[in-house]
């Protein structure tokens, strides 16, 4: 380390060496010293570590992000100086140069505790990539350009979607552009589409600019955000940990503000979840409500489109510019009931903070003053009435045999789209995605056929249950875990998923549309609740959802 350092008579010795340890610290990635050297949080206000992905509060959130690092970034100090808040608290100002180029600025807030200099808050700004390519494969300014005359301002074309950008999840067929799917050696081999996909194509012709195709789990076949090949999209809504999949790379560009519109696919869950994780509002649409001609499937059985936005408005005209009419394909939309269906049984299938956030917003939806004129009504019923009749099981277990059938299906059909291909290039992916392909692999012919009877029947009975009303379920089992702790292949990823898929799998063997509406727990961290409506019902429960969270804040 070399460089100017400015640190004058008044500035403490030892101060001055706890700086240059953890800088030596740093570059070794030795990350039980660095975390010594951050205060233990002991007067009751949290530690701090900010930077362009968000705020890390507490000493053990800092530590987690540092075991997780592969490595410490390699720099040069420039420039540092040292200025004193007190006898016992300074701040450290350093200048530093990329050995990958660009400066590096982080200031640190020091205080003596028990006679030790620790970091109390630090900050650090980055140079910006011209591209975070955890998010986005590919973009332009746009990539392609939606559907308006040149020479006319995009506001003033009547188009709905008009001067709106949208990232696109890299499942759907870009002209021009090769479907990546999540991994590098599917891109390799794959060859550029010779038109768009149904949903791009529609989206350009609402006037909608493509502004690049973003990151997916590979092959959609996870619901965390890893990618072994590419890393984690950040969550700036809740910095170190994970953003969700497998729409990772669509819900990430929309939380940070780089797009309007993220299109993402929802097999289970891969919409909804990344909703709740990041704070969005999202839809899984009516299955087979809108084509997927030109996507790449992964169980064609539950494969929707979807997508988010940042509130609930834009979700609503991207369903009415999206939805089919007048050609065959369009569900006639049935009128909600305005009845609200809610089961406290599955606070129980949720986490600690997670069911107090939901109980808390339920708590306002049902304490509204509001709720009588607006023709809202609440219903508690139990979790086996909303399942429908009784096969066997209690209610909360028979959802392990629900999910046991969806992955049944999905898995077969994952390896009859996929499985020649993965059969010879097993080393290519990642532990995760690997070890379901596996699984898959054995999947037979029987066992699809059997899981298919539950399936059509668990269908029928969700949807003369539910009739013309609205379910309301957790669209995660809890907020999304740490990156520390969701090491990809790791248990902690697995618990998640299944824990969270024993809901999801609600609204996926039905075949329902199901809205995420965004909440947040105690401590702000986000998480969310769906609202799963009658089929074809997709534009009114966008709506319906967005009454219900207005409701609730009153």
């Amino acid at each position: 380390m070399s460089g100017e350092s400015t640190a004058g008579p008044r500035i403490p010795r030892d101060l001055v060496v706890a700086v240059e340890a953890y800088e030596q610290a740093l570059m070794a990635n030795d990350a039980a010293r660095l975390s010594v050297m951050f205060a233990d949080d002991s007067d009751g206000a949290p530690v701090t570590r900010a930077d362009d992905a968000g705020v890390l509060y507490g000493r053990r959130s800092i530590a987690g992000f540092r075991k997780a690092r592969a490595a410490a970034p390699s720099r040069t100090l420039l420039r540092r100086t040292y200025r004193m808040l007190g006898a016992a608290a300074a701040v450290v100002v350093s200048e530093f140069e990329k050995t990958t180029g660009g400066i590096v600025l982080q200031t640190q807030v020091w205080q003596l505790l028990d006679d030790d200099w620790k970091i109390v808050s630090a900050h650090l700004t980055y140079p910006r990539p011209a591209v975070d390519t955890r998010v986005w494969r590919v973009a332009g300014s746009p990539l392609v350009a939606g559907k308006y005359e040149r020479g006319t301002e995009q506001h003033d074309t009547g188009l709905p979607l008009a001067g709106l950008s949208v990232a696109v999840k890299d499942l759907y067929g870009v002209e021009g552009q090769i479907i990546g799917a999540g991994s590098e050696a599917y891109l390799e081999e794959g060859a550029p589409q010779q038109r768009n996909s149904w949903p791009v194509q529609r989206l350009l012709d609402a006037g909608a600019d493509v502004l690049g195709i973003a990151r997916t789990d590979e092959f959609a076949y996870s619901i965390a955000g890893t990618n072994v090949h590419y890393g984690t999209p950040p969550n700036p809504q809740a910095s170190g940990r994970i953003s969700g999949g497998s729409s990772s790379g669509s819900a990430s560009a929309v939380a940070m503000g780089q797009v309007d519109i993220g299109l993402g696919s929802d097999t289970g869950g891969s919409v909804r979840v990344p909703s709740s994780y990041q704070h969005l509002w999202g839809i899984r649409t009516t299955h087979g409500l809108i084509p997927m001609e030109g996507v790449l499937p992964l169980a064609q059985s539950f494969d929707t489109v979807g997508w988010m936005t940042r509130d609930w408005r834009l979700l609503e005209r991207v369903a009415e510019a999206m939805i089919p009419k007048g050609d065959g394909r369009h569900v006639p939309q049935p009128r909600l009931s305005g009845h609200v269906v809610w089961a406290d049984e599955l606070l129980d299938l949720v986490s600690d903070d997670m069911a107090q956030a939901l109980g808390r917003w339920f708590d306002g939806l049902r304490g509204s003053p509001d709720l009588a004129q607006a023709d809202v009504h609440i219903e508690h019923r139990t979790l086996g009435d909303m399942l429908g009749p009784d096969h066997g099981g209690d209610a909360a277990d028979r959802l392990d045999g629900w999910l046991n059938t969806f992955k049944v299906v999905q898995g077969y059909e994952a390896w009859c789209n996929h499985g020649e291909w993965v059969s010879k290039h097993w080393p290519t992916l990642g532990d995760d995605v690997a070890s379901r392909f596996r699984v898959a692999s054995k999947l037979g012919r029987d066992d699809y056929d059997a899981a298919c009877a539950r399936k059509s029947r668990y269908r029928e009975d969700v949807r003369l249950a539910l009739g013309s009303d609205v379910l309301l379920v957790p669209s995660a089992s809890g907020v999304a875990p740490s990156i520390a702790d969701a090491s990809i292949g790791g248990e902690s990823i697995e618990r998640s998923r299944t824990a969270t898929m024993r809901l999801t799998c609600i609204a996926g063997l039905s075949g329902l549309p199901a809205v995420n509406i965004p909440l947040r727990t105690a401590d702000g961290l986000p998480c969310g609740v769906c609202a799963v409506g009658p089929a074809g019902s997709d534009v009114e429960l966008i709506a319906f959802a967005g009454r219900l969270s207005e409701l609730a804040s009153v």
